[in-house]
């Protein structure tokens, strides 16, 4: 199976590259400077500037594209679009590294985490601008989508314990560290659960 991993030099990136290549994958990380991953094969470019002849030979897309820049949150919208018509009507999968905020807090579905009183002020706008990137992927017919969420605390030096729990979308726990979660992804990777689907993962 051949692996692409847009964004691979960032904290969620990295990890996830080092996962898929310890699972034997067939790995090219896709980073806009020098790569510092474990991968061999490397596309030095900006998700911007990628083509579909970039990324027709990946059976799997992954896209873990962040962009904290209050000032730039349209560009979580404007990369989704880009690299789902890049992808439009294949049969390659995107699995998208989504966030928290779009997940609900009750089993009606009446709030979502972003929207409850406790969620802190100065993590809104992205995490509104990511509730939107789902709610825009999921109109894309066309495209052979998996939107994955962290639990609301997502510890970058948590430690990996191989195991975790799932939810579609509701927070079902409190925290995840980054290995498990790209335990998670990977899993998904090779044995699709959620096609055309959001899932959560969540500490076991």
């Amino acid at each position: 199976m051949k692996v692409a991993i847009i964004a691979a030099n960032g904290k969620a990136g990295q990890l996830i590259t080092k996962e898929a290549i310890s699972r034997g994958l067939d790995v090219t990380a896709i980073v806009r400077s020098t790569n510092k991953t474990e991968a061999k094969q490397v596309i030095q470019k900006d998700l911007f500037d990628l083509t579909k002849d970039d990324l027709s030979e990946f059976d799997v897309v992954i896209d873990a594209f962040g962009q904290p820049d209050p000032t730039k949150l349209e560009e979580h919208s404007k990369s989704l679009k880009h690299l789902s018509d890049l992808l439009s009507g294949s049969k390659q999968r995107l699995l998208i590294i989504g966030g928290a905020g779009s997940l609900f807090v009750d089993s009606a579905h009446t709030m979502r985490l972003v929207d409850s009183p406790d969620f802190p002020e100065q993590f809104k706008p992205t995490a509104l601008a990511q509730t939107k990137t789902l709610d825009e992927i999921k109109q894309r017919e066309d495209v052979q989508w998996t939107f994955i969420s962290p639990a609301p605390d997502f510890q970058f030096d948590g430690e990996k314990t191989g195991t975790y729990k799932t939810s579609e979308d509701e927070v079902i726990g409190t925290n995840v560290s980054y290995a498990d979660f790209a335990t998670a992804l990977v899993d998904e990777a090779i044995n699709p659960k959620y096609v055309q689907k959001r899932f959560a993962v969540f500490a076991k």
